[in-house]
């Protein structure tokens, strides 16, 4: 059997969209379109796993390892709805290529990093790197897949992609760490983006808005002013405490996002539109791909270091835990739009976050010990079946609700939500852990410490860990003890805001029809 793909730009756009039935080329076009997939899974799920030898080996403080850990979501998260506009304009496909070699290149930056600024840098230019690759997929998926329950499966597929990238990352980035050195799992991007970079051309079709509008960079520039403050806000408070300067930051990113949803109500051609924000699916769906990021985003950083640091394994058996945890992802990134076409999303939904509430209540009772890693490995993977749920039928809401001429800004909303949560997540719930951590051992450390092992006892458990040598049995069992009080309160707020995301899901989306219907208007 042969049979040609149609790549040609001029002709996808005089063809307006696809016919109705997706055929092999568009399913080959999909599976390339896993490999951005994957990268990102893998990248979200390897640093986490590497931060403990990183730290011992770089020495960041806990603000800056923080920074590590934040700098490329955010900028992804910042720049999302920028490249989905830029790709529009300059062809989804080729930003995709354009972004698959600089993230390649950003990673070498990264594993090969000398300084803690350096690291701190090439990660904010992976983030960039990365706000290319989501938008211009899913706007693409939604190019290659007109028929409805084709989209929806499409998406479905795509969830659970991401999910594998979720479940390989721990394990191969574990089995890198314990094999080289914990640069050595950023490398694994590169042959994956050589791949994407010789077969785009061939399976993805080039698509240009025939009537693209100014891009506007004040409102680029508005967007991070807004984002970053804030983030450095909370930061500091965790470290510091309600300080005037925390304060004052968080107040001016207020500010600064006030200005910028003003200005995208005024302009004709926004980097955000508005409108769609009338409709009440499209707005739930981003709250709940949102909050629900939120808690998981911030969890798998913590568990990643209550593994090694508390329990005691290798960075390869850590990274096997998480894997097995993850495989919860893929269980709801493939049944959660099975169980849509029959069952309405807004209750697969909710009872999903259900279960990843359940998730969260049983990591609030971690202690130390075996019976404590299974009851993590246990609770992370009910938290991730949520997350692949809601990434799955969450994408699909928010660009099944936009109208047909709107699916590219919808596309980068939902990314950009996405992303934003897991960074939030990383930033409050990792915060919130270290300032648990913090208040607790400064009630348990001796007065006859050097200042610089108080230093280090009191800012966090792998400064701890990396002068454990010097330090009685004692006090790093009392450090252990701190971590896991912030561990715990950590999952006591994600349960909450998880559990009130259900109820939210179920009342607001209850009228959304089963998948390969037409959405209600609400």
């Amino acid at each position: 059997m042969t049979f040609h793909c149609d790549t040609d730009a001029t002709t996808v756009q005089a063809k307006g969209p696809l016919s109705a039935k997706a055929g092999v080329c568009e399913w080959l076009g999909l599976a390339l379109l896993a490999l951005p997939t994957v990268l990102l899974g893998l990248d979200l799920t390897f640093l986490p796993l590497t931060l403990p030898a990183l730290a011992i080996d770089m020495g960041p403080t806990s603000t800056q390892a923080l920074w590590i850990m934040d700098a490329s979501g955010f900028m992804l998260g910042g720049f999302l709805i920028t490249m989905g506009t830029l790709g529009d304009r300059i062809g989804r496909r080729r930003l995709l290529m354009i972004g698959s070699a600089a993230f390649a290149t950003a990673s070498v930056i990264v594993a090969f990093s000398t300084s803690v600024t350096i690291l701190i840098a090439a990660r904010a230019a992976l983030g960039l790197a990365a706000a290319t690759l989501m938008p211009s997929t899913l706007a693409l998926i939604s190019n290659l897949f007109a028929d409805p329950r084709q989209r929806a499966l499409a998406f479905g597929i795509w969830a659970t992609i991401f999910g594998v990238g979720y479940a390989l990352g721990p394990v191969v980035g574990g089995y890198l760490l314990e094999e080289y050195w914990w640069g050595a799992a950023f490398l694994v991007a590169a042959p994956i983006v050589v791949l994407l970079l010789l077969l785009a051309p061939v399976l993805l079709p080039e698509y240009r808005a025939p009537n693209s509008g100014r891009f506007d960079l004040f409102s680029v520039v508005l967007s991070l002013t807004a984002m970053l403050p804030v983030i450095y806000g909370i930061k500091q408070i965790a470290k510091y405490g309600l300080a005037l300067g925390a304060i004052a930051a968080i107040a001016a990113g207020s500010v600064f996002a006030v200005l910028f949803l003003r200005r995208q109500r005024q302009l004709s051609d926004p980097l955000i539109d508005m409108s769609l924000f009338g409709n009440r699916a499209f707005s739930v769906a981003l709250i709940v791909l949102l909050v629900g990021l939120v808690a998981v985003g911030g969890t798998m950083l913590l568990v990643a270091q209550y593994l090694q640091l508390v329990a005691g394994h290798s960075a390869f058996t850590a990274g096997l835990w998480m894997g097995v945890a993850a495989l919860g992802m893929i269980a709801g990134g493939v049944g959660a739009p099975l169980a849509a076409r029959r069952v309405r999303p807004g209750f697969v939904v909710a009872g999903s976050l259900v279960l990843s509430a359940v998730g969260y209540l049983m990591l609030t009772e971690v202690g130390a010990g075996a019976v404590g890693v299974a009851m993590v490995v246990a609770g992370l993977a009910l938290a991730y079946l949520g997350n692949g749920a809601i990434a799955a039928l969450g994408t699909d809401l928010v660009i099944g609700s936009a109208p047909p001429e709107k699916a590219g800004s919808a596309s980068a909303m939902s990314e950009t939500v996405q992303d934003w949560g897991v960074s939030l997540g990383i930033a409050v719930l990792g915060s919130l852990a270290t300032a648990i951590y913090r208040r607790t051992m400064l009630d348990r450390m001796p007065e006859n410490l050097s200042e610089e092992t108080r230093e280090a006892l009191g800012d966090s458990l792998w400064a701890a860990s990396a002068i454990a040598p010097e330090l009685h049995a004692g006090l790093i069992g009392e450090a252990r003890a701190a971590f896991i009080a912030g561990f715990n309160g950590a999952a006591i707020f994600s349960a909450a805001g998880v559990t009130l995301l259900a109820i939210l899901a179920a009342v607001a989306l209850r009228h959304v029809r089963t998948l390969g219907q037409s959405h209600e208007p609400l």
